[in-house]
């Protein structure tokens, strides 16, 4: 409100700091969805009430209340996924949420029912062998807002891959002959970044020729 935010100071009497258990591994990524936060860690995905706590009852019911903790109760996920390393593999789009766990050979989809597991729509075995293959590689997410498609790219150094999902059909529709280094969707339009340049897709009448090569 004062325009003075003061996030450089760390003063540990005041209840500005949260622990989480160690056993999830690193924090790779925060992410702010509605008025809550969810954190990505290396084997656990939870979300973190902001300005407020949850009181349950005998029933396991939750009520939330005020508090002064900027950060306040961690909830876990049901099921134990993560990030892994990978949290290049994040893209989002309205209430869900996409992301890579290399550990467990899965993609995974966040929404408002809990954590889905959407290599199981006939493409694990498939992503098990890219998992392998690139051990060391990064796997990059983006999501196309024209086309609709969480598009994950496996930036091996011989044998790039781009593969799409679409919420259309529940599966994994298409592979792309395009390897990018970043994505991003802006007012329904889907840009991608190659050698720090910006293309816009889905935008020249030549079919399959992405950077300026057919």
């Amino acid at each position: 409100i004062s325009g003075v935010n003061d996030l450089n100071q760390f003063i540990q009497a005041e209840p500005i700091t949260k622990d989480l258990n160690p056993a999830y591994g690193s924090i790779q990524k925060l992410y702010a969805r509605d008025t809550n936060m969810v954190v990505f860690c290396e084997d656990k995905t939870l979300k973190v009430l902001v300005d407020k706590d949850a009181l349950f009852s005998a029933g396991g019911n939750a009520q939330l209340t005020s508090s002064n903790k900027t950060l306040g109760q961690t909830i876990p996920f049901q099921g134990d996924y993560g990030i892994s390393l990978n949290p290049e593999s994040f893209a989002a789009y309205g209430f869900r949420v996409y992301y890579a766990d290399r550990n467990r050979n899965a993609i995974l989809r966040l929404s408002g029912d809990g954590i889905e597991e959407i290599t199981r729509y006939g493409m694990a075995d498939f992503f098990k062998d890219q998992f392998a293959a690139n051990s060391r590689n990064f796997i990059t997410g983006t999501y196309d807002e024209d086309k609709q498609n969480y598009n994950i790219t496996f930036e091996h150094p011989t044998n790039p891959d781009t593969i799409s999902f679409t919420e259309k059909t529940k599966g994994w529709t298409s592979r792309k002959s395009f390897i990018p280094e970043d994505g991003i969707s802006l007012n329904a339009k889907y840009y991608t970044f190659k050698n720090g340049e910006i293309w816009e897709h889905n935008a020249n009448a030549t079919r399959n020729k992405f950077y300026d090569s057919q």
